[in-house]
């Protein structure tokens, strides 16, 4: 089984069996010496570090702005989530975002702690007027703030 894994899991001694994948985002995202040394062992035991194609990340952007989750999403939650469609494997993850639009795109998860996320559509709303937005981070209309609501 092939894995993509997301910063969270080398924070930790997480076991996983398979063919190991990440990103050079997330080891950017690596700060602490124990994370730093957890990638270094498992790239001596065959973790790939791998970039995705641009026509991946297009695709990624597209399902996560069609859940709402594309203004939550980081450029390495994109970039786990892209290299996971690529290789056909799945995510070792937490995050709730990413395994939202990891449903959307048919790529497996497998949650490192938590439980795994329920699928769910997000939409925005004024917290002023109450007017449903597309994008941003403030109403177009009163200027007050915008809250991610599930539709």
């Amino acid at each position: 089984m092939k894995i993509v894994c997301d910063a969270s899991f080398f924070f930790g001694e997480y076991p996983l069996q398979g063919e190991l994948y990440t990103t050079p985002e997330v080891l950017s995202e690596l700060r602490d010496l124990s994370s730093k040394c957890r990638f270094d062992l498992l790239r001596e035991q065959g973790l790939l570090l791998a970039s995705p194609e641009p026509g991946s990340i297009t695709r990624v952007r597209r399902a996560a702005a069609s859940s709402g989750d594309l203004g939550v999403l980081s450029a390495t939650d994109i970039s786990i989530l892209a290299l996971a469609d690529e290789v056909s494997g799945v995510i070792a993850t937490d995050d709730f975002a990413i395994q939202n639009v990891a449903a959307l795109l048919g790529v497996g998860v497998k949650p490192i702690l938590q439980r795994k996320a329920k699928k769910r559509r997000w939409r925005l709303v004024c917290t002023g007027c109450g007017r449903e937005v597309e994008s941003g981070s403030d109403c177009p209309v009163c200027g007050a703030s915008l809250k991610r609501r599930n539709k």
